[in-house]
């Protein structure tokens, strides 16, 4: 047996997809896909609110050296005021490692909910709903991987011939009914 995927909710092996504990021998599931859900707000709310973390001191810096200027005080006080404006803009070096590293994560994550559906026993089956992209994807390449390597059963065609009931996974990802949005 090989593990193609394993993490504490979803196993992938060369015979069976296991998802919370129920399990889908391969040789059972005729068609896999995969359904995107609509943007999460939350998600694209927290980009924004990193994006603002970042340019606030940058904003902040730039609005004091404006204000040094406006203000026409002695030299001494515009330097002050430049001074503590520029290291307020440069405040955000450290912080912005971090705060890119988050921005980073969150795009490997996605924005969406990201759904992988089967045909087991004729039926459509629902096998995982995950916001994580980056899990999601190595978890639909591993039943890709799987689905490709399942000896053909009596009655089917070989592997890389697709026949009527022969397990098959659509190589764009797409439900091979009508999606109820685009």
């Amino acid at each position: 047996m090989i593990t193609y995927y394993d993490d504490r909710s979803v196993q992938v092996t060369s015979t069976t997809v296991r998802v919370d504990g129920r399990s889908y021998p391969l040789a059972e599931l005729t068609m896999v896909w995969h359904r995107r859900g609509d943007r999460s707000w939350r998600v694209l709310a927290g980009r924004g609110a990193i994006g603002a973390a970042l340019a606030g001191p940058l904003v902040a810096a730039v609005l004091g050296i404006g204000l040094a200027v406006w203000l026409h005080r002695s030299a001494v006080v515009t330097i002050a005021i430049v001074g503590v404006s520029v290291l307020v803009g440069l405040a955000v070096g450290p912080l912005a490692d971090v705060l890119f590293e988050h921005l980073d994560r969150s795009y490997v994550r996605g924005s969406r909910q990201l759904e992988m559906w089967a045909r087991w026993h004729g039926r459509p089956v629902r096998l995982l709903r995950t916001g994580d992209a980056l899990r999601f994807g190595q978890i639909y390449r591993a039943v890709q991987r799987a689905m490709e390597h399942v000896p053909a059963a009596p009655g089917r065609s070989a592997p890389g011939r697709v026949a009527p009931g022969q397990n098959v996974i659509g190589s764009s990802g797409s439900s091979p009914s009508p999606r109820s949005k685009p």
